[in-house]
């Protein structure tokens, strides 16, 4: 029995009605956790050292939540350790940017989801605040042995006029996934399933755009077809601003997640690349010729 199969075991021996479960048990995904199918449920075990950085009692109000608002899976189950069990939903697709591209529609079915959720009224206990992650994730990091990408604290500090333009006109906080993977997306074809709600929090709606189209490797067809379902059309200057800008702070923020899974040694993915190409993605964007002009967009609101 793998070390994997065995770590499904003993969280399902902790859940009454999967302890006596003797049907096959597949492994599905998961970068800093094991996600596996049993049967009609999905089972997610919490990975090595999450518990640095994901408050397990906030995810569950959320994934509750989300749920209620017929966005997410039913949740069956949720232990204070972390592990959940929620309904599998059967014949989905879990995404990814390929997918994204071949299944027709799927960016405005992701953009209709989006805005499900964040019109639904549900209240999340974290509050997303994208600077003071940054300073959390790199009081995580001061305690490891890995090195920042060079150059990051001066993008970090050229990050500070973004920081004054979206505060000038700062949007109403509202339940938001704040991690949007493509793999955390389950296509049936005709709707959207988002999933994995560790990192959600009361946040910038346009946050969640920006961040799927990087994550989605969305080109601009695709993007605007996601935004354009969003908002049953044209945004405003300021709003497209805003996903712009996002699309390059979500690099500046995942980027030091993909340190911190670095020296906790998760073998999901090679961190250090992970890390540095999601760097050079935002610095590149930022010093594009457009960017100054999206961010003067969102400073004139």
């Amino acid at each position: 029995m793998s070390g994997e199969l065995v770590l499904a075991r003993n969280a399902m021996a902790e859940v009454p009605f999967l302890r006596d479960f003797d049907g096959p048990i597949v492994r599905l995904g998961g970068l800093s956790n094991l996600v596996f199918q049993v049967g009609e449920y999905c089972l997610r075990v919490p990975g090595k050292g999450t518990e640095e950085y994901i408050n397990r009692a906030n995810e569950a109000v959320a994934a509750r939540e989300a749920a209620r608002a017929v966005v997410s899976p039913e949740v069956l189950h949720f232990d204070k350790k972390g592990v959940m069990v929620t309904r599998f939903i059967e014949g989905a697709q879990t995404m990814s940017p390929a997918a994204f591209k071949l299944n027709e529609g799927a960016p405005a079915r992701a953009g209709e989801a989006f805005r499900k959720l964040h019109t639904s009224g549900a209240v999340f206990p974290f509050r997303f605040y994208l600077f003071a992650m940054i300073d959390d994730y790199l009081k995580v990091l001061s305690t490891k042995d890995v090195a920042l990408p060079k150059g990051y604290n001066d993008v970090l500090r050229e990050a500070e006029d973004i920081r004054t333009a979206l505060s000038l006109h700062p949007a109403p906080l509202v339940a938001c996934h704040c991690d949007p993977l493509c793999e955390n997306f389950l296509d049936t074809g005709e709707r959207m399933w988002i999933v994995d709600w560790e990192y959600s929090g009361m946040n910038d709606p346009m946050w969640d755009l920006g961040d799927l189209a990087v994550e989605g490797k969305f080109g601009e067809r695709q993007e605007e077809e996601m935004i354009r379902a969003y908002f049953g059309g044209e945004p405003r200057a300021a709003e497209r601003g805003r996903i712009v800008i996002y699309k390059a702070m979500c690099d500046l923020l995942w980027t030091l997640w993909g340190l911190i899974q670095l020296a906790n040694e998760n073998p999901a993915d090679d961190f250090r690349a992970y890390a540095d190409g999601r760097f050079a993605r935002c610095r590149k964007l930022m010093q594009g010729a457009e960017f100054a002009r999206h961010v003067d967009a969102v400073r004139r609101g």
